[in-house]
């Protein structure tokens, strides 16, 4: 009993047949993108199954909590650093200018001779200074310069021009 000419079984119609044939394509699914690999995230709360009764006592309210206390703000020692003075006077031929203060190599009792680079430019380098101090100029280690003390801080450079 054939149905046609063109059936390939001789009792199964090729409709039926190729019902019955078996797929020789595979069909793979392309892999998902990469993904970053993280900590699960936390597992949500659940909330508490609901009493069978309500209650007629009032929920009791938190007092709001008292604002988070400042930082507190580190206050650091500064860094030793340099200090530069630079005096502009004319002291006059052979006369020397000095400095004396309260730095860390300073004294009251004896200056510390400047440096001459012309014929009114002074200067001193001071290393290690490490807070604010006071000094004060003076001809010859001996005469001192009129007005109150000078200040000077870490990483100052001061140019002044005293009179005496």
């Amino acid at each position: 009993m054939l149905w046609n000419d063109q059936s390939v079984g001789l009792l199964v119609p090729r409709v039926n047949q190729r019902l019955l044939m078996k797929k020789t394509t595979k069909t793979t699914k392309t892999p998902a993108p990469a993904t970053k690999v993280t900590a699960p995230a936390p597992a949500p709360k659940t909330a508490a199954p609901a009493a069978a009764k309500k209650s007629t006592v009032a929920p009791k309210i938190k007092a709001p909590s008292a604002p988070a206390p400042e930082t507190p703000v580190v206050v650091t020692k500064p860094k030793a650093s340099s200090v530069t003075i630079v005096a502009k006077i004319d002291v006059g031929f052979g006369n020397t200018l000095f400095l004396r203060g309260d730095a860390p190599s300073l004294s009251w009792d004896k200056g510390v001779e400047l440096s001459n680079g012309g014929n009114d430019h002074w200067e001193l380098v001071l290393h290690g200074i490490d807070r604010p101090f006071h000094f004060k100029l003076l001809v010859n280690d001996g005469i001192w310069s009129a007005g109150d003390d000078f200040t000077a801080s870490p990483g100052d450079t001061l140019t002044l021009t005293p009179s005496f």
